[in-house]
């Protein structure tokens, strides 16, 4: 199963990753490592909570303006 990671860089160093298909969460003081948390997280969870299936997740980026 395919599933989608959203890396956000810690400002106190490593990351948080999400899984936005099941709202798991875990953390990880490098990409690679973020990941593996992640994928073992989003495992427990998925024996828990199996889920339906589905097409897959269309991820993208969009820009806004922020006035300063």
């Amino acid at each position: 199963m395919q599933l989608t990671a959203v890396l956000i860089p810690d400002p106190e160093g490593g990351y948080t990753a999400s899984n936005p298909e099941t709202g798991t969460t875990s953390q990880g003081e490098t990409i690679d490592e973020a990941v593996a948390n992640l994928r073992e997280a989003t495992e427990l969870f998925l024996e828990e909570f199996p889920l339906p299936a589905r097409g897959r997740s269309l991820i993208t980026t969009f820009e806004v303006a922020v006035n300063a």
